[in-house]
């Protein structure tokens, strides 16, 4: 579906009031935990390149756990959040934009960060849970 029908659809589906603003809230909702995931991974990404440590405390949170059980320097994972941080934004650019791709990809990048505990997966799971219980409602 092209954007032009799926702005059609959503016009028309659109036109009580009382759903745009539980829509729009929702949307709202969901974007500030995406962004809270996104700018912070895309922070601390480029910090830990330029300072050779993640923003906050000199140890890094309970996700490094996940990576040293794999023998993995946290330290060197700084690309890895500039992604991670790129791909978030990039899923709210869909989700305002009303794109097909964008509920499946919602759903992938929140199980790929599951790892980033407890912060990253708390608002993926909160995410998981709206993406599946209002999908018709954000227009997706």
């Amino acid at each position: 579906m092209n954007f032009c029908a799926s702005f059609y659809i959503f016009i028309k589906e659109s036109d009580n009031k009382n759903y745009i603003n539980k829509s729009r809230k929702m949307k709202i909702f969901i974007t500030i935990l995406g962004l809270l995931n996104g700018i912070y991974m895309l922070l601390d990404g480029i910090f830990v390149m330029i300072y050779g440590k993640f923003i906050g405390p000199e140890k890094p949170g309970p996700w490094a756990n996940v990576f040293y059980k794999f023998n993995v320097d946290v330290l060197k994972l700084g690309p890895l959040f500039i992604v991670f941080g790129v791909l978030w934004i990039f899923w709210l650019y869909g989700l305002w934009a009303n794109q097909s791709w964008t509920y499946l990809f919602g759903l992938v990048i929140c199980i790929l960060t599951f790892w980033y505990l407890p912060i990253g997966t708390f608002t993926s799971l909160i995410i998981i849970g709206a993406l599946l219980l209002f999908k018709k409602k954000l227009g997706l």
